[in-house]
């Protein structure tokens, strides 16, 4: 981390601001840019706040002359998505990894939100957006960008958890040394030192709202669905029509989307985030943006920063008097306060169990539930398998291109493109394949889960190896160390926190994706494969909600259980062994 550069703007001096004032070539450039982009948005915040009954006057056709407006309009949700989610993640993912008592709490929350399907999530929250907003596309419209807010938010949390948890020891030291506030620690170290890797999350995160796009742009409410105009409820419709050149289009779009995102927005702050990485030595290599150069180089830009820095300034200025350090022993926590929160903790979660294993077994037996448990298992066999051959694939290209900027800048379009390409264009093929070769779907289904959920490992690895610091990578090359012993000493110990947080989400999104993977559908041919996902699709199609209820908690039941026994003492052991100190 560069001790020479401020996490937080300078505000500048009134003279300085006065010179910044005169317009040069590149601050006519970023005017260009930045009015163009916010003609876009009023364009789409138009459509987003019109009435409800715009929807069925217009409805979503496969004209292609309307897809740059669908992109628009879909582009506008997940930003706002990835808004809301880093917001959450900042305050959630601090609490939880500086309050032990609320990451008790949290840090489960967080692993069984991941694992509730995103259709678990709309069945409960449409109504009450629409109902906020009667009569508006803006309820409406709310509800998507929750639905893509939970397909974002809990990777990222993982990632800013997973961060502050490996903060080093010399820097937790310095923060005791000087008393730092938690307002001031925050933005002194905290926040620095977990940009890089919650940035390429953040990409990760937006890439993988992609694939939740479909479900969240065509609502459902009773016997009503509302269509929302956007390249996802256009991709729905094509497929729906088995329409192969719409699903081109719609492909295409996308394609041009993540390419100018990437460019305008996620390859700049790459570039940012750079400065905040964690070594003594500067590195020779630096991610490179033209948007980034071209910003740094305008002198009016200060001036938009300046009231980014007043906030900063003005909860500083806020922030409880420093106290002297205190030198004696902190007091040891009352072990009675310590057994009456644990019993808290433990009370609602027999309660959440008793109250759901009521409403399951009034309307269905015994073996319902063991049922469900046994298809649970089948998933989660695949589950695992896919994840190890995942790790086996992506690992290795992880490391090499987080280790190379230059390379990682040629890559990081490509991988968003692939991680944001909806999995379900590729059912149709799966399904002719399976059909024209008579392949046995149990086998042949299962790579569909992880197609989409495979990248959180390769985005989390790249990161991992891009905060390997330089002065560690240059003793290793000066002590000749190569081959197997230097992924044994150096790579695997410095992505191993990352790689541990990718595998975790992708194994939770994985789960989330049997419910589309395991059951598929192409004109009149209808595939099947066993497991829990299946058994909560069939249950949804056939309106047996007490089912419902009990694969969705047999889910999640599976996922934290899985997580306390493999993810969470993996966690531990980089926190306790392979953190920089």
């Amino acid at each position: 981390m560069s001790q020479t550069r401020n996490p937080i703007p300078i505000l500048p001096s009134f003279s300085r601001m006065l010179r910044l004032t005169r317009p040069n070539r590149e601050d006519a450039v970023a005017f260009i840019i930045l009015s163009g982009l916010a003609v876009l948005v009023f364009r789409a915040v138009e459509g987003a706040v019109a009435p409800l009954s715009s929807l069925h006057l217009e409805p979503v056709t496969l004209d292609p002359a309307h897809l740059p407006y669908y992109a628009l309009r879909t582009i506008l949700r997940m930003f706002a998505a990835l808004a809301a989610s880093t917001v959450f993640t900042l305050v959630v993912a601090t609490l939880a990894a500086r309050s032990k008592h609320a990451g008790q709490i949290i840090v489960p929350a967080l692993d069984i939100l991941q694992s509730v399907p995103i259709l678990g999530f709309l069945t409960f929250t449409v109504t009450f957006f629409m109902n906020l907003f009667p009569g508006n596309v803006l309820g409406v419209e709310l509800a998507s960008v929750f639905a893509i807010f939970t397909s974002q938010a809990w990777n990222m949390a993982f990632s800013f958890y997973q961060s502050l948890r490996g903060l080093p020891d010399d820097l937790e030291e310095v923060c005791e040394g000087f008393a730092l506030s938690p307002v001031r620690r925050f933005l002194r170290l905290d926040l620095p030192y977990a940009t890089p890797a919650l940035v390429w999350n953040a990409m990760m995160s937006m890439s993988g709202g992609w694939f939740f796009v479909v479900a969240s742009e065509a609502i459902t409410v009773g016997n009503t669905t509302v269509t929302l105009p956007g390249i996802g409820s256009y991709l729905a419709l094509a497929i729906q029509h088995q329409d192969f050149g719409a699903v081109g289009w719609a492909v295409g779009m996308m394609a041009l989307v993540i390419i100018a995102y990437d460019q305008l927005f996620f390859r700049p702050i790459v570039a940012w985030a750079d400065r905040f990485r964690f070594e003594q030595t500067a590195s020779t290599e630096r991610p490179e943006s033209w948007v980034y150069d071209l910003l740094r180089r305008t002198r009016a830009l200060p001036l938009l920063l300046a009231p980014l820095s007043a906030i900063g300034r003005l909860l500083l200025a806020l922030e409880p008097a420093r106290r002297e350090r205190q030198r004696s022993e902190e007091k040891p926590a009352n072990p009675w306060v310590e057994r009456a929160w644990q019993a808290l903790v433990w009370i609602g979660v027999a309660t959440a169990l008793g109250w759901t294993a009521h409403y399951v077994l009034t309307s269905l037996s015994l073996g319902d539930v063991g049922s469900a448990i046994g298809l649970a298992l089948l998933t989660m066999l695949r589950v695992i398998v896919l994840i190890v051959l995942a790790s086996v694939i992506w690992v290795p290209l992880g490391v090499m291109i987080g280790l190379r900027p230059r390379l990682a800048e040629r890559v990081q379009p490509i991988a968003q493109f692939l991680a944001a390409f909806p999995a379900n264009v590729l059912f149709p093929f799966a399904v002719i394949a399976i059909v024209r070769w008579n392949l046995l779907p149990d086998i042949w289904l299962s790579p569909l889960m992880i197609l989409g959920t495979q990248w959180y490992i390769l985005f989390n690895v790249i990161a991992g190896a891009s905060a390997i610091p330089t002065d560690l990578r240059e003793a290793a090359g000066m002590f000749g160390v190569r081959g197997w012993q230097w992924w044994r000493q150096v790579a695997l110990p410095g992505i191993f926190p990352y790689y541990i947080t990718g595998a975790l989400t992708a194994s939770g999104g994985s789960w989330n994706a049997s419910i589309v993977a395991e059951v598929v559908t192409w004109g009149s041919h209808h595939l099947e494969a066993h497991g829990l996902g299946a058994y909560i699709a069939d249950a949804t199609t056939a309106g047996n909600y007490p089912q419902v209820a009990l694969g969705i908690g047999v889910m999640s039941l599976f996922v934290l259980g899985f997580n306390r026994m493999v993810w969470r003492p993996l966690y531990a052991f980089g926190e306790r062994r392979l953190r920089l100190s």
